[in-house]
């Protein structure tokens, strides 16, 4: 691993106060946030959900893994505070994912890739062997997985819905219906309000609506060879998720050679990490010290 030959050293505050920083890649600034264990041996990187900034992160996550690993957060090209225009392919997205791992100065990173992320993080995984050393797939599924095509339609949907209603789309597509889903869902809402100086921007229509088109395409493609991803993965979801619907992880984890499944979460959906974060953690950090 190689140490950053421009990224300063990272913060050990939380990720409430993270300072968000900048690298130029390929000439657009691409917006990035930093925490945890400077002498971690190799870097954590996580990629976001669909339509998801550098403060759609649930801080426990960040924070309880940067206990014990160098975590790296950052928006792709045309999000948040990242420059340049999105592209509408999970292959372009994984390019400049890891030109952007590149630009930082790493030649080996861990991958956490949530939802979107997920399929990107297959991308890398799969196209960059000797970059990725290991890597944890949440609430995502293969190319043409079950359900997935159906993605921008549900999220449309619930956006509509929410500005309806006054209520965060979230709550309804990352946490179930019940009286447990829904406290869970209000509690990470709240906790994704811990930070209020600096934010991310919010991310744009073009943006928002080629992430659209890039997760349509990847639920129609023909399947992809899993068993070319050779490095070892941890897979968790809640067992309800009806964005990526929890089958397609229980096949992540059947096909993939080197698979760990963490058991379904209970009355969990797509945010089964979020609502589950302590157990998350625990689990992602033994895997990834193993």
């Amino acid at each position: 691993m190689t140490t950053p030959r421009n990224s300063p050293s990272p913060s050990m505050s939380s990720y409430e106060n993270a300072p968000t920083r900048s690298v130029s890649v390929r000439g657009e600034d691409f917006a990035y946030r930093e925490l945890g264990t400077e002498g971690s041996s190799v870097p954590l990187i996580l990629l976001m959900h669909l339509a998801g900034t550098l403060d759609n992160w649930d801080p426990r996550v960040v924070d309880g893994l940067a206990t014990r690993r160098r975590v790296i957060t950052f928006d792709n090209r045309g999000v948040g505070g990242s420059g340049g225009s999105t592209p509408d392919t999970i292959e372009a997205m994984a390019r400049d994912a890891v030109l952007f791992i590149r630009a930082l100065g790493f030649d080996q990173v861990d991958l956490l890739g949530l939802s979107m992320g997920g399929f990107i993080t297959q991308v890398i995984a799969e196209e960059e062997p000797h970059l990725v050393r290991k890597v944890i797939l949440a609430g995502t599924g293969p190319a043409g997985g079950p359900g997935i095509d159906k993605v921008p339609a549900l999220t449309i949907q619930a956006t509509l819905k929410g500005a309806l209603t006054r209520q965060d789309p979230k709550l309804s597509l990352f946490f179930t219906e019940t009286a447990g889903g829904r406290r869970a869902g209000r509690a990470f809402l709240e906790r994704l309000k811990e930070r209020t100086q600096n934010r991310d921007k919010d991310i744009s229509l073009p943006s928002f609506r080629a992430q659209l088109k890039a997760i349509k395409q990847w639920g129609r493609q023909a399947p992809s060879d899993l068993s070319d991803i050779r490095q070892p993965v941890l897979v968790a979801n809640g067992e309800n998720d009806r964005m990526v619907p929890s089958r397609n992880t229980l096949d992540l984890a059947a096909r993939l050679p080197q698979s760990q499944l963490v058991p379904l979460y209970p009355d969990a959906g797509h945010g089964g990490i979020f609502q589950y974060h302590d157990e998350f953690v625990t689990r992602a950090l033994e895997f990834l010290e193993s």
